[in-house]
This record gives C-alpha cells, sequence and structure tokens, in this order.
C-alpha cells in the first residue's frame, strides 16, 4: 500500500456518509423523538447530516493537501466522531430496542469497516504511531458515545 492509497480510500468517505444518513433519513427522527422528550425536527436533522457532510469533505480535502502526521490524526478524530461512535451508537441502541434503529445496516456494514481500513492504511504508511492513532481515535468518539449513550440509556441529550 503506498501514501494516495489511504487518500484515495478517504474519497468515499463523503458517499459512505450519504448512505448512511439517507437510511436514517426515513425513520431516525421518529425514533429520537421516541427516546427523547427534547426531541428533533426533520430540518434540524437535514441541517446537521449537511454539516456533517460540508465537515467530512474538509477533513477529506485537508487530507488530500497535506498528507502529515496532523492530517491523519484530523482524518481518525473526525471518522472516529463520526462513524466509529456513531456505529456503536446504533448497535447499542438496537440492542437496547431489541430491533432495527434507523441507520443500523450502514453502521454495522459501511462504518465500521471503513474506519478499520482507514485507520490500518494511515498505520501503514507510518505517518503516525499506533498509540497516537488510538487516542485521536478515542477523543474524537468520545463526544458521540456520551451523546449516544445519553440518548439511549437516559433519555436525554448533550444538545
Amino acid at each position: 500500500m503506498n501514501r494516495t492509497n489511504a487518500r484515495r480510500i478517504l474519497l468515499l468517505a463523503p458517499i459512505i456518509f450519504l448512505a448512511h444518513f439517507l437510511e436514517e433519513s426515513n425513520g431516525f427522527v421518529p425514533w429520537f423523538n421516541a427516546h427523547v422528550a427534547r426531541g428533533i425536527t426533520e430540518p434540524l436533522f437535514w441541517s446537521v447530516n449537511f454539516t456533517a457532510l460540508a465537515i467530512t469533505i474538509a477533513v477529506v480535502a485537508i487530507e488530500w493537501l497535506s498528507k502529515s502526521a496532523q492530517s491523519a490524526l484530523v482524518v481518525v478524530t473526525w471518522l472516529s466522531f463520526l462513524m466509529l461512535a456513531n456505529a456503536l451508537f446504533h448497535i447499542a441502541g438496537a440492542l437496547h430496542d431489541g430491533s432495527y434503529m434507523p441507520g443500523l445496516i450502514t453502521a454495522v456494514s459501511l462504518y465500521l469497516p471503513f474506519c478499520a481500513v482507514v485507520a490500518r492504511q494511515l498505520r501503514a504508511e507510518r505517518r503516525v504511531s499506533s498509540g497516537a492513532l488510538a487516542t485521536a481515535a478515542a477523543l474524537g468518539a468520545l463526544p458521540m458515545l456520551v451523546h449516544g449513550y445519553l440518548i439511549v440509556f437516559r433519555h436525554s441529550r448533550l444538545f
């Protein structure tokens, strides 16, 4: 694997994210509102997701322009927040409810493998250590993990 592979792999990030939020679009708002009294609206759902898509495109662009240790850590931090922790949220929500949670299929089949491939490739390029990647992943995932925990188990939210 060479350095251009991580960049090429990352071109899939916006597409994978779009697939996920399109899966969610037919049922996530009602699911969320059934779990949290201070619910969300459809327009809020779409604006949050379009903002996340814009950030994802920016993160991919940063990696394409930089190819540095810092850009690799930005990639891992963002993908851990957006995809890795979100996948864990969907799995926890489905297990807790004992039923399908909108977004579960793409979270498991796309988010988890994609994050693993990106992390493996960035590590193979030796721009950052495994410890730095793990730290970036943990710090990136933490806010979404807390938010997901609050939604699924406490019926509240961070924001």
